[in-house]
């Protein structure tokens, strides 16, 4: 599974929650298409992601970096926030993880 897979997976899942955001909020065939057609693309991704990864870390790897891009993208583009310092901490944490997930073996000794 490669990075840009993932990075992939993950610009589909913004656009499919932006779409279905907007349906939620407004309705709308449109924002209900796009909602759609972004998750249609993630499962094909995440099929094909899964035909030469495990599930454990294609999906550590997907959840992570949608979080954190999903989340950029919500602060950015919607203009929302989180309640506590103690979120962005968590935040922080996923980056951690991921990193850890994408390390080359033996670069961390445990």
């Amino acid at each position: 599974m490669s990075l840009s897979t993932v990075a992939l997976m993950s610009l589909a899942e913004i656009i499919g929650d932006f779409g279905f955001k907007g349906f939620a909020r407004a309705g709308g065939a449109a924002a209900f298409t796009q909602g759609s057609v972004g998750y249609i693309i993630v499962i094909y991704l995440l099929i094909k992601s899964l035909k030469t990864g495990n599930v454990l870390y294609v999906n550590g790897m997907w959840d992570g970096v949608s979080a954190i891009a999903e989340s950029a993208a919500a602060y950015l583009i919607l203009g929302e926030r989180l309640n506590r310092p103690i979120e962005y901490f968590g935040l922080f944490i996923i980056i951690v993880g991921i990193f850890l997930l994408h390390a080359p073996k033996g670069q961390i000794p445990y």
